[in-house]
């Protein structure tokens, strides 16, 4: 894992989608919460069918959202809470699904919802794609990724390699340290 000085007291938000790369974002939220970072863990309902919240409630010591009707911690709505008080947001896995809802302006689920809470000019938000590589190579991905970036999202591009799917390509989403890196060199300077 890459050193994550800098982080103790970083408020950031990790967004997890329906895919079966989630197991990797375990890793990244609990090195975030290790290096004294405030994590908070928002999932879509197709995530929580592959890593459950109570996986990253252990990982983060912080109650996760899986539902945009939850009030956990704010009296203003949550994901405008949420949104607010955080630094950056990382979307990983980020499939293509969400990647569309995020370049059509659809917000609904806690994810999304978030996202576009988020303003991305002073707080960046990171999608790391991660999909079969048909998928990934669609035109309609490849427009999405292309507006997204017009956008001011940052965008990590997906590693290559052997694929959940039984086939080698583009599409697999980076290792947990190469996530990190790209939390470290985006995070605003502390104010």
């Amino acid at each position: 894992m890459p050193p994550l000085e800098g982080l103790a007291s970083r408020r950031l938000i990790v967004g997890l989608t329906g895919g079966i790369a989630c197991y990797k974002v375990a890793y990244v939220v609990s090195a975030l919460a290790k290096a004294g970072a405030e994590v908070t863990v928002v999932m879509t309902e197709a995530a929580t069918r592959f890593v459950t919240p109570l996986t990253f409630q252990a990982l983060s010591g912080r109650p996760v959202y899986s539902s945009q009707w939850e009030h956990l911690e704010a009296h203003d709505p949550q994901h405008i809470a949420t949104a607010r008080a955080a630094e950056l947001m990382l979307i990983a896995p980020c499939t293509m699904n969400m990647l569309s809802k995020l370049a059509t302006g659809r917000a609904d689920d806690a994810v999304s919802v978030v996202a576009a809470a988020m303003d991305v000019k002073r707080r960046p938000v990171l999608l790391a794609p991660s999909m079969n590589e048909t998928m990934y190579r669609q035109a309609s991905t490849q427009r999405n990724l292309a507006q997204l970036r017009a956008d001011g999202f940052h965008i990590i591009e997906p590693a290559t390699g052997w694929q959940a799917c039984g086939t080698v390509g583009v599409g697999r989403l980076p290792e947990p340290a190469d996530l990190l890196r790209e939390i470290c060199a985006t995070i605003p300077a502390a104010q």
